[in-house]
């Protein structure tokens, strides 16, 4: 059998900012790729995806703690329908988020950044599109 030679997206999708990360080819690995502001965002999937083999995009689902959408998934539908027009033929599956903020800023922790690092939004983003990709890869 030959190994999937595809990476795949995930996306932390805000109103301001959206972190992103994405496998190696073999899809074995997740790292944080950038943050991009949001209203940018179109442009630089559409750059990427150009550039790289991406089999599927994994858009986060934020959900309260009793399981009903947060308020930032109204702007998450509107970016899917865009999002599935400029890409019809790229799967997206919607991974449950929650926690992954709180799990990012505990990674940042963990991993030694002094208090002003761990002020980075961006930075905070990109680790939970991380996370995102990580729960995705290792829980099916």
């Amino acid at each position: 059998m030959q190994p999937t030679m595809a990476r795949i997206l995930a996306i932390d999708f805000g109103t301001k900012r959206t972190g992103i990360a994405v496998t190696d080819e073999l899809q074995l690995i997740a790292s944080g790729l950038t943050t991009v502001e949001t209203p940018k965002l179109m442009d630089f999937l559409k750059k990427y995806i150009g550039q790289e083999t991406v089999e599927r995009v994994l858009i986060g689902q934020p959900l309260q703690k009793d399981g009903t959408p947060s308020d930032v998934e109204t702007e998450i539908k509107k970016f899917l329908e865009i999002f599935s027009k400029e890409f019809p033929d790229m799967p997206f599956t919607r991974v449950d988020e929650r926690y992954t903020s709180k799990m990012a800023f505990q990674t940042m922790i963990d991993s030694g950044l002094k208090k002003k690092q761990r002020r980075n939004k961006a930075l905070l983003d990109e680790i939970s599109a991380t996370i995102i990709l990580q729960q995705y890869l290792y829980n099916d």
